[in-house]
């Protein structure tokens, strides 16, 4: 089966910077699209960044362009979010998913499917 673990969630400072990784297991990792979705509390969750298998492309979020970078890691199977000059509104729990990237925008999870997988998530707190 398809699984999707985050980790290297934690406390940062504004302005602070922090990665965190997504290991994945039970697919063909370099063709499959995979990024990261955030849910900040009392919030829907939001995609934040994707990358496409295909042909390389990426999605950001207008909120983290400039500030995250994803990237794979396609021999261990390992995808990352580095995180720099992060915010309070960076606050959230981090989901790695199989989500097309062309679902990002306007993404409603009530949409996602039996097709999506879904890690368990990884708490960013942004906060002094």
């Amino acid at each position: 089966q398809v699984e999707l673990v985050e980790s290297g969630g934690g406390l940062v400072q504004p302005g602070g910077s922090l990665k965190i990784s997504c290991t994945s297991s039970g697919f063909i990792f370099d063709y499959y699209a995979l990024g990261w979705f955030r849910q900040a509390p009392g919030k829907e969750r939001e995609g934040v960044a994707c990358t496409m298998s295909s042909d390389g492309s990426t999605y950001y979020a207008d909120s983290v362009k400039g500030r995250f970078t994803i990237s794979r890691d396609n021999v261990d199977n390992i995808m990352y979010l580095q995180m720099d000059n992060l915010e309070p509104d960076d606050t959230g729990v981090y989901y790695c998913s199989t989500v097309p990237c062309h679902r990002y925008p306007g993404f409603h999870y009530s949409a996602s499917g039996a097709a999506d997988y879904w890690g368990k998530g990884t708490l960013v707190t942004v906060s002094e």
